[in-house]
């Protein structure tokens, strides 16, 4: 699970390079998580952790979709992996007072994500983890493995403006069979 946690403080440098407070980070006010359920490809990467975006990083995983429940939570169906194994798990995310806002706990840390802009078939996703430090990941996903211009370009903008590190992408969730923690 060490594994796990290290995705989700990817699919979350030091906190001194990246923005202060959750405030500083956008969100989009009109989220309807309903409409972002589905399947989801990793477009692009960014941390505030410089170790995990580093090469020799011997981590794989990646997004397989987002859905829903009727209390108004949102899973994230996530593959990793490693030494020829491949397993699927859920982190779940309840909704906060503020829109397009959520939270949860992963592995003893906290979790802050904001949706940030999202046409629903592309979306800037903001994650913070935080334990003894606090990480921050920007995400840009989309339905198609294909990049919108349009999406990467406002994508950098952000992690430019919040002096991230670029990381490497792995969309494995088609090189792993279902199982039942993710069906």
């Amino acid at each position: 699970m060490a594994l796990v946690r290290v995705w989700v403080l990817v699919l979350a440098f030091n906190t001194d390079l990246a923005q202060k407070t959750l405030e500083e980070v956008p969100v989009q006010l009109d989220f309807d998580a309903h409409k972002v359920e589905g399947r989801w490809f990793t477009i692009q990467l960014a941390s505030s952790l410089r170790d995990l975006v580093l090469t020799t990083d011997p981590l794989r995983l990646s997004l397989h979709s987002i859905w829903t429940r009727s209390s108004g939570d949102v899973d994230f169906v996530l593959y990793e992996k490693g030494e020829g194994l491949c397993t699927g798990f859920n982190v779940t995310i309840h909704p906060t007072e503020l829109q397009g806002q959520y939270q949860g706990s992963f592995d003893e840390s906290r979790l802050h994500i904001h949706f940030v802009s999202t046409d629903y078939d592309t979306l800037i996703l903001h994650v913070r983890v935080q334990d003894n430090e606090v990480v921050n990941l920007w995400a840009l996903l989309a339905r198609r493995i294909l990049e919108d211009p349009m999406w990467l370009g406002k994508y950098l903008g952000l992690v430019e403006k919040f002096q991230l590190q670029k990381s490497l992408v792995f969309n494995i969730a088609d090189q792993c069979p279902l199982d039942e923690a993710t069906a």
